[in-house]
């Protein structure tokens, strides 16, 4: 028996990665994410017929984190400096001006920004920059699919 009885054990740490990608910016775009799990990541995508690359990003965290059947510890590996900046630095701000930019603009992707916040509130998330296209076998994984999302809506 454990020494520490009573408590409870930490949930062990959710690795994902996710990527957004976009044709004409605004254009049609697509998402994806991957969750690694032994033996095989399991992949997920989607995509949208007009929408931004940011939006796109956005979108593969919100849907990765909405995904967990339960809070525990995330770490998010993205090529979306957007998102890490976002997250990291700009999100207490644009919160506490109440959703306003330093020119006093309303946040662009409010809508995104705002689902992410109470998202990154439930879990205990880390981000993590990943430079794109560097040969990390999951950010391409994710890559590629989030291009074959664009590509259903060109056709």
């Amino acid at each position: 028996m454990s020494k520490e009885k009573g408590k409870k054990k930490a949930r062990s740490c959710i690795t994902i990665h996710t990527d957004g990608a976009c044709s004409g910016n605004p254009g049609p775009g697509g998402w994806a994410y991957c969750v690694s799990v032994s033996p095989l990541p399991l992949t997920f995508s989607g995509g949208n017929p007009n929408t931004t690359n940011n939006r796109m990003e956005l979108t593969a965290v919100i849907k990765a984190l909405k995904s967990l059947s339960a809070p525990g510890y995330v770490k998010i590996y993205t090529d979306s400096m957007y998102v890490c900046q976002g997250t990291q630095e700009w999100l207490p701000k644009w919160k506490k001006n109440g959703w306003k930019t330093s020119t006093r603009a309303t946040v662009a992707n409010k809508d995104l920004w705002v689902q992410l916040d109470e998202l990154i509130q439930i879990h205990r998330v880390e981000f993590v920059w990943v430079k794109g296209h560097a040969g990390c076998m999951e950010n391409e994984i994710c890559d590629t699919l989030a291009r074959r999302e664009v590509e259903k809506f060109r056709g």
